[in-house]
């Protein structure tokens, strides 16, 4: 072969792989090199080829067609698992970035392959990050009603097996209104009964972990029973999602305030702090700010709500900057500042009178405590 003619047969392969690559994918990736075979018939020229397509993809993902069972099955643009397609070798060697069964249980649409990779044998232990634990930082409430009911009995074997779920996060999306729908606080039920919610042993308050519509509940009645206090819930914890106090406050979820209120009033006007960094903070100043509330119509409402039960806009904004909510409230112009400015100076609100009404017990160890009235 002529030089010339071998430069022109490589110009040709090149050509073909940057007009084929420019739609990136599996099957196009075959179809370039199966155009720059025919194109060529030199092994010097098809190795050239392949490196110019391994130059032109590099830093791409890897192709679907390369991957073993479980990378492609744990892949979502790879197209749908197929059932019994998993290969017990594949479990053990993969090349995916983390545990099988925790890139399964935090992504909803790869909850059907957790079933068959726990029962191919795959690993929880060893996975660094817990299953659980991924799944409610990612998703705090999925639906699980729209699983199988298969993956849903697969979620409940890992809160099961896997100690290390017994964590705030969790606790919080196994109570939220999905879970409950669909069953999943049964494993609170058994958690508590097998003694993995012991009070001053596990490290954060179940109480404050729990979803606000949730701590009507029996199961926070038993909590309460069993030594658990919302005292013991205001203390710092790991984890992603509000501590139960703010959670309710956000959500302007008045009952749940009651509740909080009825067993420590002093959160009216100073919630202490999730971390030794962070300051305490007041919760009227923070219903003042623009986008705290989950929805901004209750602003007012909820103002109204913290006023009547004692919250002091008079008392200054813990950080030192202002002297008071009601300069709060001016410094961000909100239309409010006149109604926190309309309550008498050092309000005392009529807390005894709303504990008086208050449709739940109260715990005598948790109305004792009356700080910063």
């Amino acid at each position: 072969m002529h030089l010339p003619s071998l430069l022109i047969r490589i110009c040709v392969a090149a050509l073909s792989v940057v007009a084929l690559m420019s739609a990136a994918g599996c099957t196009t990736a075959s179809l370039a090199l199966t155009a720059v075979g025919v194109a060529t018939d030199t092994s010097i020229t098809w190795e050239i080829t392949k490196h110019l397509y391994a130059k032109y993809t590099e830093g791409d993902p890897v192709p679907c067609y390369r991957m073993n069972s479980v990378e492609k099955a744990l892949t979502p643009r790879c197209g749908a698992y197929a059932k019994g397609s998993l290969r017990v070798e594949d479990i053990r060697h993969n090349d995916l970035q983390g545990c099988p069964v925790t890139i399964a249980a935090r992504n909803p649409t790869l909850w059907p392959v957790l079933p068959e990779l726990l029962d191919k044998g795959a690993e929880v232990d060893t996975c660094s990050v817990p299953p659980l634990v991924a799944l409610a930082a990612n998703h705090p409430c999925p639906d699980f009603r729209a699983a199988p009911p298969q993956a849903v009995e697969a979620i409940a074997w890992l809160a099961d097996a896997d100690t290390r779920s017994v964590r705030h996060d969790v606790v919080r999306m196994l109570s939220c209104p999905n879970a409950r729908a669909a069953g999943m606080d049964r494993v609170l039920d058994a958690w508590l009964d097998a003694g993995a919610l012991q009070p001053r042993v596990i490290g954060f308050g179940v109480l404050g972990a729990l979803h606000p519509d949730y701590l009507q509940s029996p199961f926070a009645r038993k909590l309460e029973r069993q030594g658990h206090t919302a005292q013991a819930s205001l203390g710092p914890f790991e984890g992603h999602q509000p501590a139960g106090f703010e959670a309710a406050l956000r959500d302007g979820n008045q009952g749940a305030l009651q509740w909080w209120l009825n067993r420590a009033p002093q959160l009216a006007n100073r919630v202490p702090p999730m971390q030794g960094t962070q300051l305490p903070w007041s919760p009227l100043a923070r219903v003042l700010q623009p986008g705290f509330l989950a929805d901004p119509s209750r602003q007012k409402e909820t103002l109204e709500y913290l006023l009547a039960r004692g919250a002091d806009p008079w008392k200054p904004v813990p950080g030192g900057v202002h002297s008071s909510v009601i300069q709060y409230a001016h410094f961000l112009q909100s239309p409010y500042a006149a109604l926190l400015g309309a309550a008498p100076e050092e309000t005392q609100g009529p807390i005894k009178g709303q504990l008086a009404h208050a449709a739940d017990g109260v715990p005598a160890i948790d109305v004792a405590v009356r700080q910063g009235h």
